[in-house]
């Protein structure tokens, strides 16, 4: 009956999701090998090339422990100023654009709001205003120090949303409250910011919010890998609550689903998150609303059929801005993920907000 239908559903669930992980395997490999090919062929810049094969095809067999780069393609990559893209900062990329990825999609299917993005939440400010204050207090230079404020502005966003909204457990009452912590974690945060101790305090402050993914290395996948894993088993739990409750609140309640236990979940899921993310990786945004749309056209529109292709297009789309971000000429140094990312989802933004407005005329 009911159960047996859910297991059904599980072991589908799971089967489609193994089959776009193979593809995406698949892909990437076959990236690395034709941006070698069309080199050697002289139908692509050396440099081009290069791109491709350190971004992806070198990065999967470092990964697996198989070959690595050889000193000459090391050398003739440091000629043309491209920096070997080290496995830390590449599995830091796949970990953190996974997560945001996946936490989009289940935030777009919670809220039923196809612009909803984690930073929604209040949960992304509020983990970056503890940061902050370990900046701003001189602890940051101990270890697991700013991680751990971090993870501690995460959650205590977390209780004060499972405060203010976990009893009613509706959601309008609930992205009203996410909106204001994360308003009330912006303010504070420019507010430490003014106030900054001295001038060294206030640039790691800055640079920090900016968002970037270099000087990273296994320490931070180590600490940033169990709370994303955790967060992403919270959202495959609440996968098949999400599917009935794109029926509506009380057909879903009809079907069984317990408003508060999802509610719960959700805030759980998206503060491990988000919140380890912006432990190791400073603010990075609109990867969680961008990725679900590029997903949905090649899915069956349910929200649990958006997660795993979502998770896998985001760990890839942060993987390929911070490997353009590492090669972009730029007189003042490398260009800053977060500032990449914001460059390129505010337009998509935009694009979206029109095209609601030309289905609503």
């Amino acid at each position: 009956g009911k159960v047996s239908s859910a297991l059904l559903d599980q072991h589908q669930y799971a089967a489609h999701g193994l089959a776009w992980l193979a593809t995406y395997v698949q892909a990437l490999v076959q990236l690395g090998t034709w941006g070698e090919g069309l080199a050697d062929q002289g139908k692509l810049g050396e440099t081009e090339g290069l791109i491709l094969q350190l971004g992806f095809g070198e990065y999967l067999a470092q990964i697996a422990g198989g070959i690595t780069m050889s000193q000459n393609e090391v050398a003739r990559a440091s000629d043309l100023g491209i920096a070997a893209y080290q496995p830390g900062p590449a599995s830091q990329a796949l970990i953190l654009g996974a997560g945001l990825g996946a936490a989009g999609a289940a935030m777009q299917g919670y809220l039923r709001n196809p612009l909803a993005d984690p930073g929604l939440f209040g949960i992304a400010p509020a983990a970056a205003l503890g940061a902050v204050l370990s900046f701003y207090t001189g602890y940051e230079t101990q270890v697991l120090t700013l991680p751990l404020f971090a993870l501690i502005g995460g959650g205590g966003a977390m209780g004060l949303l499972a405060l203010i909204a976990g009893r009613a457990g509706g959601i309008a009452l609930f992205t009203l409250a996410g909106m204001m912590i994360a308003s009330l974690a912006g303010a504070l945060t420019s507010l430490a910011i003014s106030l900054s101790p001295n001038p060294f305090a206030l640039s790691e402050i800055v640079t920090w919010l900016m968002g970037a993914l270099a000087d990273r290395g296994w320490h931070e996948v180590r600490l940033a890998a169990p709370l994303t894993l955790a967060g992403l088993a919270l959202l495959w739990r609440a996968a098949p609550a999400l599917d009935a409750l794109a029926l509506g609140e009380s057909a879903a309640r009809s079907l069984g689903v317990d408003p508060t236990r999802l509610l719960w979940l959700m805030i759980c899921a998206i503060g491990l998150i988000v919140g380890s993310g912006v432990a190791v990786a400073g603010m990075i945004g609109f990867v969680g609303l961008m990725v679900p749309h590029m997903i949905r056209p090649f899915t069956d529109q349910r929200p649990s059929s958006t997660l795993i292709p979502s998770a896998l297009a985001g760990a890839l789309l942060l993987l390929i801005a911070d490997c353009l971000c590492r090669v972009m000429p730029l007189q003042g140094g490398e260009l800053r993920l977060g500032i990449a990312l914001s460059l390129a989802g505010a337009p998509f933004f935009l694009r979206l907000l029109l095209k609601m407005r030309r289905d609503l005329a």
